[in-house]
């Protein structure tokens, strides 16, 4: 008969940590939704016993063993889009070097599969326009966008692969940075997007949105990127504890 001592099972802190590790690897894995991850990982942080733990994981597949867990530098924040996500580029003779954009006591929207030139003034007096380029099939190199704002606004669409250089003079107006709300790091060849101008009683809005995601979708994913970013840093932590 053995006289081995029973070997004590994990602890509720472990299988806490089990938990959270499982539901950021399946949320990067695109097996849980926005809100589904989000509701799971307040109950795993609240879970005061091991069934309530159990049962956020239950219907979730289980690592096979030897399988290194994503890790959280991976795992925190949205990955950067594969190549496919993204439009081609334009080809050089499609580009024209300048365009104008106006709208004027009306409204003035491009967006779809474009090709955005290379120096864009727009216009707005009393009007308001939106640039989506989402799907743009951008042209090599930066581009470059001046606003006149008069009573009237621009509201500017990137996608997260899109790095944004925002700056210009605003009178009883504003320049909103919205693209600094990014939770992901840039690709190396990120196309960069220049905005400048003058603004007087009006606005220019950046805003960071996935190709098809309303805006208020887009609040959602962003929260849950900095709930997954913040959970996968304490992961990182306990880790390096001794």
């Amino acid at each position: 008969m053995s006289n081995k001592p029973p070997v004590p099972g994990p602890t509720l802190a472990e299988k806490r940590e089990t938990t959270v590790q499982l539901l950021i690897d399946s949320f990067a894995s695109d097996r849980l939704s926005v809100e589904e991850f989000e509701d799971r990982l307040d109950r795993a942080h609240r879970a005061g016993d091991a069934g309530t733990l159990e049962s956020l994981i239950s219907d979730l597949p289980v690592p096979v063993a030897g399988r290194t867990p994503s890790a959280p530098a991976q795992a925190a924040g949205t990955p950067a889009p594969r190549p496919a996500d993204r439009p081609e580029r334009a080809l050089p003779d499609e580009v024209r070097e300048r365009q104008f954009m106006a709208a004027v006591m009306g409204g003035f929207e491009r967006k779809g599969p474009w090709v955005p030139a290379r120096h864009t003034s727009f216009l707005a007096l009393m009007g308001g326009g939106v640039l989506d380029f989402r799907e743009a099939r951008l042209p090599p190199g930066p581009i470059e966008i001046a606003i006149f704002a008069l009573m009237g606004g621009v509201e500017i669409i990137v996608p997260p692969w899109m790095g944004v250089d925002s700056g210009g003079i605003a009178i009883m107006g504003a320049f909103e940075d919205g693209h600094a709300g990014r939770t992901a790091p840039l690709p190396p060849d990120a196309p960069v997007l220049r905005i400048g101008g003058f603004v007087m009683m009006g606005g220019v809005e950046v805003a960071v949105r996935m190709p098809g995601e309303s805006a208020s979708a887009a609040k959602k994913r962003l929260r849950a990127e900095r709930k997954l970013l913040k959970a996968a840093e304490k992961d990182a932590q306990r880790r390096e504890s001794p």
